[in-house]
């Protein structure tokens, strides 16, 4: 549970990253191109300045409007003269040597000057910066890194309250689980203890006595190997279901009936016996308490190709649309005292320990439920 949460996060970072690095790049490849443009329009400008001096007569209409229409780009024109022509630069006095060099000096640090040449000859230098859209522009990719780490930070912190509200939960469905799992035998067990001071035929007692404080024993274990790796050994699965079901039959109402379908032969898979119990447990508890009246609860065993596949079906309430993609969250249940555990456990136990497989293979509701264990066979 805990990978697949880790590796959810981590697709979306990728995503993320991958999203974030494609505008980056496309605003990269803009901010260039539109940079040429503009190196484009300045050398057109440069050579429609050369038909001022190189024409005699009237001056076309096409040079007059290059000339005029570029209005955003600072530029400084330098004769080799000693004029010197300013445009599009509010505020800047011509007599100001010391702010038109420092200005010369930025617009080359900004962009190459050009060289305007008549007949071959240099005749002046034009010293351009770059406009108020592309200064903006060059901003944007900065702006678009703060926005996504503005975007990053608080989505860790969303994953952060999410995984520690996650944690609080497990930890409290997991106190309350075993406060469940022990109630029954130790209630069993002072009901006994109240017999055996009354009764004669204490050995009848002890026996029942016995049973409880093995299903201590066995419900210890069972919280115990969940924090680590547990050992799993060649069983024959057939009589680690009939257990099980055995179990469970003893303390069943006789309006549910709990069948087990499954081959005469023995079928041997890797197991740990507790745990498999356990969840196992779980999945048919569910399906008995899904059953309001009178009901059946089945279970039958499939040997397919190299798995085992387990079915356990119910003709119970069934579980609604909304809850069918999440019944294997923590905290998440359909019962009115349920504490949303079960499942989250048991698919932990199948798939992480026994390398199986848990889902649901279908449930409508007012008709039933049908859930599938799968487990690696030995062949």
């Amino acid at each position: 549970m805990k990978k697949n949460i880790f590796n959810k996060n981590w697709l979306i970072i990728l995503i993320s990253s991958f999203i974030v690095g494609v505008i980056l790049w496309n605003t990269y490849v803009f901010v260039n191109n539109f940079k040429i443009e503009e190196r484009n329009k300045m050398e057109l400008w440069s050579l429609a300045t050369l038909e001022l001096v190189d024409i005699e007569g009237e001056i076309s209409n096409l040079t007059l409007e290059i000339l005029k229409k570029n209005k955003t780009t600072p530029m400084i024109k330098v004769d080799n003269n000693g004029t010197i022509e300013i445009n599009n630069i509010n505020g800047l006095n011509k007599s100001d040597s010391l702010e038109i060099n420092n200005l010369i000096k930025k617009f080359t640090s900004e962009n190459e000057p050009i060289k305007i040449l008549l007949s071959g000859e240099h005749v002046s230098t034009l010293y351009y910066g770059n406009s108020g859209l592309l200064n903006k522009l060059k901003f944007y990719p900065s702006a678009l890194l703060f926005i996504a780490a503005l975007f990053g930070f608080f989505a860790f912190l969303f994953f952060k309250s999410s995984k520690i509200a996650e944690i609080n939960m497990l930890w409290s469905g997991m106190a309350k689980e075993t406060a469940h799992q022990i109630g029954t035998p130790l209630t069993s067990l002072m009901g006994w203890l109240e017999l055996l001071k009354t009764s004669s035929n204490k050995d009848k007692y002890l026996k029942e006595v016995e049973k409880d404080l093995e299903r201590l024993n066995i419900i210890s274990e069972r919280f115990n190997k969940i924090g680590s790796k547990p050992k799993l050994t060649k069983e024959n699965i057939c009589d680690e279901i009939d257990k099980t079901i055995s179990y469970l039959k003893a303390r069943l109402s006789n309006k549910i009936s709990l069948e087990f379908e499954y081959p005469k032969e023995e079928i041997i898979v890797y197991l740990n016996n507790q745990l498999f119990s356990w969840s196992l447990e779980n999945i048919i508890k569910n399906s008995i308490d899904s059953i309001k009246d009178t009901g059946k609860v089945n279970i039958s065993l499939i040997e397919e190709n190299e798995y085992l596949k387990i079915y356990i079906s119910d003709n119970g309430i069934g579980i609604k649309q909304s809850l069918k993609n999440k019944i294997f969250n923590p905290g998440v249940t359909t019962k009115e005292r349920g504490w949303g555990l079960g499942l989250s456990l048991s698919k932990r136990i199948i798939e992480e320990y026994h390398k199986g497989e848990i889902k649901l293979i279908d449930s409508v509701v007012g008709q039933g439920t049908k859930m599938l264990i799968k487990l690696n066979a030995i062949k």
